[in-house]
């Protein structure tokens, strides 16, 4: 898996944006009543509360920004591609990736577009621009890919907030934002290096704009046959493949870090009969480190892998550059096991966008707020006519106490969502 003479390219840049606001998990669950016990197989901290002028293009074009501003003239003029994936759109025409393009002032000669498969979606995105660059049509060219996700739960959304269970606590909101080039500073793509397995199947779906339905048992064992296989199709195309000794790392898709756990535990089981105590440590060591964003945000869908990547480059030792395998899932399903290479030079990138200090920075909601939030009366639902936001909902959450400039949503005039900086 050696780059050797064949073009390189991967993730030239990389950030992670967390929304303005948080809430404290565990005191979101002793609110509710729920099994202690239970909760604790979450491996959540907080999660990413979306704010009613927080929306999908605010997430994505606050995570993009400081890749583009950070650009020069010329290396901006070459993103010839903008793809969003996500599963939060905000129109069942016009993609998200136009109003990226717009506030981002990215250059007219590019392919504007948006890709929807559930939580697979991300690495969709990212596979597309991968051989986009790889066909060499356009040498030099870069593409965007940001993955933006958002729960927003309402009272009047559910007969009950018990409906919800475990899925309150762990449902998150946020985006990440990837210069994909033949530079990649940050994760270097083995070529070729990848398996899929997909099969239909109905464990969570979107029926409505407002709506999420599923059957939790029916996910997890869909979760679990496609990490197993997924994995094995790569093993078939990767010569001397080995789970347990090629990656030094590992990245799941994280709904929450017990469902990471349990499909670890399946795979060890599987491949090497593996006794407790290995499962364990080599969970602890190559997929704990994935987990330090996932469960400050929660699941952001499309983006949660990548938001393990970027908790796995930001806190490890990268003195020596590791390989790192990365399973992606979206229910319905799709999925895909494949492989890169991260190192210290990445790692100095990405810490540079200082992700958690940006986490610690969010404000944080009372249950109060969190309850006034959920009554839902200032959020714009999809298909939204006209609406004007109100910016003094939470004042101590507003961005003008942050020291980054941030899109918010403005209005809706004739179903046209006008955002401004702040």
């Amino acid at each position: 898996m050696s780059a050797g003479t064949h073009p390189v390219v991967g993730i030239e840049a990389m950030n992670v944006y967390g929304g303005l606001c948080a809430l404290d998990v565990r005191a979101l669950c002793t609110h509710r009543g729920l099994d202690l016990p239970r909760f604790e197989n979450l491996l959540m901290q907080e999660k990413t509360v979306a704010l009613p002028y927080e929306d999908p293009v605010t997430f994505a074009v606050n995570a993009a920004r400081p890749l583009i501003d950070a650009l020069s003239p010329e290396d901006k003029a070459r993103i010839e591609m903008v793809v969003t994936c996500t599963e939060s759109g905000l129109d069942f025409g016009k993609s998200l990736s136009t109003y990226i393009h717009h506030y981002l002032d990215l250059p007219g000669n590019g392919r504007l577009f948006e890709i929807k498969q559930a939580c697979y979606a991300g690495a969709a995105g990212l596979q597309m621009a991968v051989n986009f660059l790889l066909s060499g049509t356009s040498p030099g060219g870069k593409a965007l890919v940001v993955t933006t996700d958002l729960s927003r739960f309402a009272l009047a959304d559910a007969n009950a907030v018990q409906e919800w269970a475990y899925s309150e606590p762990s449902s998150g909101a946020g985006a990440c934002a990837m210069l994909v080039s033949d530079t990649p500073h940050v994760f270097r793509i083995d070529r070729g290096a990848y398996g899929n397995h997909a099969f239909e199947v109905m464990d969570t779906c979107r029926p409505g704009p407002d709506t999420e339905a599923g059957d939790a048992d029916l996910s997890l064992m869909a979760y679990l046959d496609c990490c197993e296989n997924a994995y094995k199709d790569y093993a078939r195309r990767v010569e001397g493949a080995d789970f347990r000794d090629t990656f030094g790392y590992l990245c799941f898709h994280t709904p929450f870090g017990g469902m990471v756990k349990g499909a670890h535990r399946h795979l060890m089981r599987k491949l090497y009969k593996a006794k407790p105590a290995e499962i364990e440590e080599d969970f602890a060591r190559r997929l704990g480190p994935s987990l330090a964003y996932g469960q400050r945000v929660g699941n952001t869908a499309g983006g949660s892998i990548f938001l393990a990547l970027a908790g796995v480059i930001d806190t490890v030792d990268l003195s020596q550059p590791q390989r790192v395998g990365v399973f992606s899932y979206g229910s319905g399903c799709c999925s895909e096991f494949f492989s890169g290479v991260i190192g210290a030079e990445g790692q100095a990138r990405l810490r540079a966008m200082k992700i958690a200090e940006a986490l610690d920075r969010r404000y944080r909601l009372s249950i109060d707020e969190y309850e006034m939030l959920l009554r839902g009366e200032s959020v714009v639902r999809f298909g939204t006519r006209d609406a004007k936001l109100d910016h003094d909902i939470l004042p101590g959450a507003w961005p003008l106490t942050q020291d980054t400039p941030h899109l918010v949503l403005d209005s809706v005039v004739g179903y046209q969502r006008q955002y401004r900086w702040v």
